[in-house]
């Protein structure tokens, strides 16, 4: 007798009522109970919509219409109200915050069962038997909004499973969370579908991270329809990932980078169990075969800081006796744990915040004695959110609000505008309204609105959070020609160690306040000691090159030299 599906999509579309197209477009999809599925695709291929279906957020909360049927635990989705449904499918959202209710991680933990009015000993009995299995014991009595983003998530988790959904629904689980608590969220996952029976459905861009745990079935989504459903390892040996524009596990692409042919290996989708005939030697002789370029030496000092130290409390100080030295087009990762104070730092930097003692230089000038405003002529700080720096109703408008509100006469505003827009990629667009602009090409306009005023430095918080492969490669591709073209000094604030190793030259790494290593990636990101403290993860890269005797050092330098050749 074979199983029934739990989630079930026959021929399914649905167009939302704003909307001219289908979003969804004759979708056939079948999840078994157990099952762990991963649903990947670029920027718009619906998988947001699919995951709406899944909880009732279609079609009660946005309208549309639907064709097909679609059943999730027998019921259909179209008749049953988002409550009916949140007990079958718990959802975890990309941010945390807006799921947040309860003033405590209790409280929040006990909301639903509050709700539907059971007893006192059951909701002890219940609230503590998840601080146990999600480890927030120690953190009941504390608000949901003081803790980490793992912390955080788990939170989330506990408030959904405390009412026995048999279904997960995670959506991008690792947008906000640092590397390593987003190693320790996918094996907290994997751990709780097996003690716990249950289905997950994981919407992530970021493959290669959910794929450090067993996953049952890869579903690539692309312009609203399934274009690939299978075992991981199936799609990764057909090379789809960069056809349908996401990003392939790295060591798959150092695998194709030393000529080995993917027919040829098992385990695609686990490196830990990676097979491949003579894979030791082929990596040798790759290796053996690229000669490392001298970095370039940036050495004209831009920003220096010296001896900094702030704090809010004094007991707790968040930059200690800081020092550090930026020079004129460097390009920088900055990194760290979340909550270290890489925007606090930022902020001292753009004078948002005010030091309690130590010096900060720019060309030599010292910043403690220039405004906010002063300073922006020079650094320009872009938020990870556009819409927070957004103002004005059309592009040229907010390219140039900053020369406006500085004087410069109305000719040249008009020429320096064009001028910035063309290089952005946004001049065809120049008398396009901004809400008709994607999350990526908003976040341009923001850097095309502090490009204009001929900064000598820009700093960008997650340039990349939420974008997909093209959007994210475009992204990048245009901050490295400033950088290279303008020799505007860029400093890069992430979580992603893919961008740090693939696009930066130096790596800042931010600890208990202080600098903990100033390296290159490779350095940083082959050095346990630091991994650990700073909360990063090693890259599949070190992995491959340790189990084949290789330096690892060395083997992810040429790695990264000869994809930036490539690319």
């Amino acid at each position: 007798m074979m199983t029934a599906p739990i989630i079930s999509f026959k021929d399914f579309s649905f167009q939302y009522n704003s909307q001219t197209e289908p979003t969804l477009q004759h979708l056939n999809l079948a999840i078994y109970p157990g099952e762990k599925v991963l649903i990947a695709g670029p920027s718009g291929s619906g998988k947001s919509t699919l995951g709406r279906c899944l909880n009732g957020l279609i079609p009660q909360s946005y309208q549309g219409t639907m064709t097909g049927s679609a059943t999730v635990n027998g019921h259909d989705i179209s008749t049953s109200s988002i409550f009916e449904l949140s007990m079958d499918i718990g959802t975890v959202l990309q941010d945390p915050d807006s799921q947040f209710v309860g003033l405590t991680v209790v409280e929040d933990m006990a909301f639903s069962l509050e709700n539907d009015q059971q007893t006192q000993p059951n909701m002890q009995a219940a609230t503590t038997k998840w601080a146990q299995t999600l480890n927030l014991t120690d953190l009941l009595t504390h608000r949901p909004q003081e803790l980490s983003g793992g912390q955080k998530q788990r939170v989330s988790m506990a408030g959904v499973l405390i009412d026995n959904s048999k279904i997960l629904l995670f959506d991008e689980p690792l947008a906000s969370l640092d590397p390593a608590s987003g190693k320790a969220s996918m094996a907290l996952i994997d751990q709780l579908t097996r003690d716990e029976e249950l289905t997950v459905v994981i919407i992530e861009h970021r493959i290669e991270d959910v794929l450090q745990q067993p996953i049952d079935r890869l579903i690539v989504m692309q312009d609203g329809a399934i274009v690939a459903n299978d075992k991981p390892e199936a799609i990764l040996r057909a090379s789809l990932m960069a056809q349908l524009g996401l990003r392939e596990p790295l060591y798959l692409s150092a695998l194709k980078l030393a000529g080995v042919d993917l027919a040829d290996c098992t385990h695609l989708d686990r490196l830990a169990d990676l097979a491949v005939p003579n894979l030791t030697a082929t990596l040798q002789q790759w290796t053996a075969g690229v000669d490392l370029k001298v970095p370039q030496v940036h050495a004209d000092p831009l920003l220096e800081i010296d001896q900094l130290n702030f704090d809010y409390d004094p007991q707790r100080p968040i930059i200690h006796n800081l020092s550090v030295t930026l020079n004129r087009g460097e390009m920088i990762s900055l990194v760290g744990q979340n909550g270290t104070g890489k925007s606090t730092l930022s902020n001292l930097i753009t004078g948002f915040l005010t030091p309690q003692s130590g010096k900060l230089l720019f060309n030599g000038q010292s910043l403690l004695d220039q405004s906010v405003k002063e300073r922006a002529d020079q650094i320009g700080y872009i938020l990870q959110d556009p819409n927070q720096m957004i103002s004005k109703t059309l592009i040229f408008d907010e390219v140039a609000a900053g020369l406006t509100l500085r004087g410069v006469d109305p000719d040249e505003i008009e020429q320096r505008v064009l001028a910035t827009l063309k290089v952005c990629g946004l001049y065809e667009f120049r008398h396009w309204p901004i809400s008709a602009l994607s999350f990526g090409q908003k976040k341009r306009v923001t850097i095309a609105a502090i490009l204009v005023l001929q900064p000598a430095m820009i700093i960008l918080d997650e340039p990349t959070a939420g974008q997909d492969l093209q959007h994210y490669t475009e992204m990048m591709t245009f901050l490295t020609k400033i950088n290279r073209e303008q020799g505007i000094t860029i400093m890069l604030i992430t979580h992603d160690m893919h961008l740090m190793l693939e696009y930066t030259d130096r790596t800042i790494v931010l600890g208990n306040g202080t600098i903990l290593m100033d390296a290159s990636p490779a350095d940083v990101l082959t050095n346990d000691a630091i991994i650990d403290q700073a909360s990063l993860a090693k890259t599949s890269l070190y992995e491959l090159a340790e189990q084949h005797q290789l330096n690892p050092t060395e083997f992810v330098a040429k790695f990264v030299q000869a994809e930036r050749e490539a690319r």
